[in-house]
């Protein structure tokens, strides 16, 4: 079971990710997770990655296939994975569809969670994150005990630059421009299947294994 998760920032797919990931007993790959492995391991494409990061440059999509490719060759893909974060643009798309192709492989599910931009410019400007520790909250879902002041540590809670809606706004229209065709792509292959992402988390997830048929 090969599934690519799309939805715009802030939609939930990496949570829904992890939690298909868990129920199937498959890896949960993110590109940011193959860098990482990658560059901490040494390996030659690490290597390669690493010299257009430290340069502030995108990563080529040549060498992001090849990363995403040699990791869903390892042994713990065999029965299917969940990638999140890629593919992001039609080329990596077509990539990856050509490179699964050489191995007698293809993707089976591109599961899109969608959400209105108006939606997730609420849900965004709404997350306040600790300065002390790290942890999380949401004004409107998961409250901190007292206003602006984390419940673990005691420290301020902040709107990060990421969540401002001017910030969330911009990323959801480099979305659009990049990743939007994506879900005309896989909607032409057969393979994509869209859920509400407005509804709570586990209906969105409920909805998600009513697809994948388990």
């Amino acid at each position: 079971m090969k599934i690519i998760m799309l939805g715009a920032p802030g939609a939930g797919k990496g949570t829904q990710a992890k939690k298909i990931a868990e129920k199937y007993q498959v890896p949960h790959i993110s590109t940011g997770d193959i860098f990482r492995a990658n560059i901490k391991n040494g390996t030659e494409l690490g290597k390669k990655a690493k010299t257009f990061m430290d340069q502030g440059l995108l990563v080529p999509d040549e060498l992001v296939v090849d990363l995403v490719v040699d990791r869903v060759a390892q042994d713990d893909c065999e029965n299917g994975y969940v990638l999140d974060g890629f593919p992001r643009t039609i080329p990596q798309a077509e990539s990856l569809d050509a490179a699964l192709a050489k191995v007698g492989q293809k993707v089976d599910y591109a599961i899109d969670v969608d959400v209105p931009d108006e939606n997730i410019v609420n849900r965004m400007s709404g997350r306040r994150a600790c300065v002390g520790c790290g942890a999380t909250y949401h004004i409107k879902y998961n409250p901190p005990k007292t206003e602006d002041v984390c419940d673990i540590c005691g420290e301020k809670l902040i709107l990060r630059d990421d969540d401002k809606p001017e910030t969330v706004l911009k990323r959801l229209t480099v979305y659009h421009d990049q990743t939007q065709p994506l879900i005309d792509y896989y909607t032409k292959s057969g393979v994509l299947k869209q859920v509400d992402g407005t509804v709570d988390m586990e209906d969105v997830f409920q909805a998600i294994v009513k697809i994948l048929g388990a």
